[in-house]
């Protein structure tokens, strides 16, 4: 190819477009279509230069929309030509994080189909590995620090890959190309089983099974998840229902149910939920979707194997229920085979706790039990909550899987003036909705206050919506 038949062009492009393997596609795009250049994540978004003779750059330009990854959001895309470069090959280099932090940051995202399929099979390296996850799901707002999104400014900069991780991270054909919370057991985080005193009493995958024989036994287990703790409780279990509210200090507000996903076809997933609740089409979708939020459905009046009447107090006839979101909810709900109280781990009035430690004291005399791990929660993540209302969704309150991204779905509206919405159920049973600033300010104790502050040390320049409360 001729000098002069090669053109540069530049793109920038703003958004959602780190931590959704914008960067893998692009390489790839760029490398099937012989063009040579670079992609770069920066404090802004995504700078391409690619070069080519024009027609094939002009082609690269116009699929970058229409074949991005799924969870990509591109708010504004610019581009430029510019005098060749002589670049002689495509490559992915390393991150900038200067200038204004206006990148926006992705929400954690639930296990996809491939990794679940992954933890679950024998044959496979991270056979029941809690913390498996790929370009396509697992956490992302809750464990970031600084922007760009890269390893190093996340909480996983604690667990350097292993040498399997790292070929993995390293290979264009990988899901896990540039996957940047990638692990396994080897190098990666794992589960340990603590008393109420703290002492450990299993580690790793005993910690799970252990965990789920105290909930058979009808104990209460403080789970550090995703975005904080959540109570678990056997939700059948009337006594262990009522105890757990009189500890919570929670008299009468339902408390969000988890069941198993049934780990099979696709289209039988939802039988568990199906057996306790009507699902529509749209709840049903929304149920397994990326954002897996907790959806208010109505109860079945014939439905077998009663729940606890405690769970959500007549004369209530819906349930808030969610589908594991983790590797680790997978693992658990899989092991105990039968729906759970899954509710925020606090006080009634308190921020959601997140750091294992801290829940010894701030959960003591409610918990039994605590299955922890050592991955830091950077920022709590509530459950985010919807219910289906004339065939439309109606948001609830807006937390894990939505949040920190704009409200809308153009995905462009002012992130640092957005409210939420936080749910009550009213006597008359339909949903009541009230408005709150989704962040833990709008609590009044001492406890709120203190986690304010601290989650204002960590806030990412120019550029955190802190999550709020339960």
């Amino acid at each position: 190819m001729q000098a002069e038949q090669v053109t540069r062009l530049r793109v920038v492009i703003r958004g959602a477009v780190q931590g959704v393997g914008f960067r893998p596609f692009i390489y790839r795009l760029a490398t099937e279509m012989g063009l040579t250049g670079w992609v770069i994540n920066n404090a802004q978004g995504v700078f391409i230069e690619v070069e080519g003779d024009k027609p094939r750059v002009d082609a690269f330009l116009l699929r970058i929309e229409p074949e991005k990854p799924p969870h990509a959001v591109i708010q504004s895309l610019e581009a430029s030509h510019l005098d060749a470069a002589g670049f002689t090959a495509f490559e992915i280099r390393h991150s900038e994080g200067a200038g204004d932090k206006t990148a926006l940051v992705l929400p954690d995202l639930a296990t996809c189909a491939d990794c679940r399929r992954e933890i679950f099979d024998p044959t496979n390296r991270r056979y029941r590995y809690p913390f498996t996850n790929c370009t396509n799901c697992g956490p992302r707002y809750s464990i970031i620090e600084a922007l760009p999104y890269d390893r190093p400014n996340t909480s996983m900069r604690l667990f350097p890959m292993c040498p399997a991780c790292q070929a993995e991270y390293d290979d264009p054909r990988d899901r896990r190309f540039h996957a940047q919370p990638n692990a396994c057991p080897v190098c990666g985080p794992h589960l340990e089983l603590w008393d109420a005193d703290g002492a450990t009493l299993a580690g790793h995958d005993d910690a799970l099974r252990s965990a789920a024989g105290a909930i058979r036994q009808g104990r209460i287990v403080a789970v550090k998840g995703l975005g904080g703790f959540h109570l678990m409780a056997d939700a059948r279990n009337d006594d262990a229902v009522r105890l757990l509210r009189r500890r919570k200090r929670r008299e009468e507000k339902p408390f969000a149910l988890m069941v198993p996903w049934a780990h099979g076809p696709e289209a039988s997933a939802l039988r568990h939920v199906e057996a306790l609740c009507h699902v529509s089409e749209l709840e049903a979708r929304l149920l397994r979707s990326a954002e897996s939020p907790i959806v208010l459905l109505r109860r079945r009046a014939d439905s077998p194997g009663p729940l606890s009447a405690a769970v959500a107090p007549p004369p209530n006839p819906y349930l808030g229920v969610m589908l594991p979101y983790t590797p680790l909810h997978h693992l658990l709900m899989a092991e105990l085979g039968f729906p759970v109280v899954a509710t925020s781990g606090n006080l009634s009035d308190e921020p959601i706790c997140i750091d294992e430690r801290k829940a010894l004291e701030r959960l003591a005399g409610i918990a039994d039990l605590f299955l922890v791990h050592n991955r830091p929660i950077v920022r709590h993540v509530d459950d985010s909550v919807i219910c289906v209302v004339a065939g439309r969704e109606m948001m609830l309150r807006r937390a894990r899987g939505y949040a920190p991204l704009p409200v809308g779905s153009s995905q462009k509206s002012e992130v640092s003036s957005q409210k939420s919405v936080v749910s009550s159920q009213t006597t008359d049973d339909r949903p009541q909705i009230t408005d709150n600033r989704h962040i833990a300010a709008d609590i009044q104790s001492p406890i709120a206050n203190r986690i304010n502050r601290q989650s204002d040390q960590s806030k990412i320049q120019n550029q955190c919506w802190p999550l709020g409360r339960t």
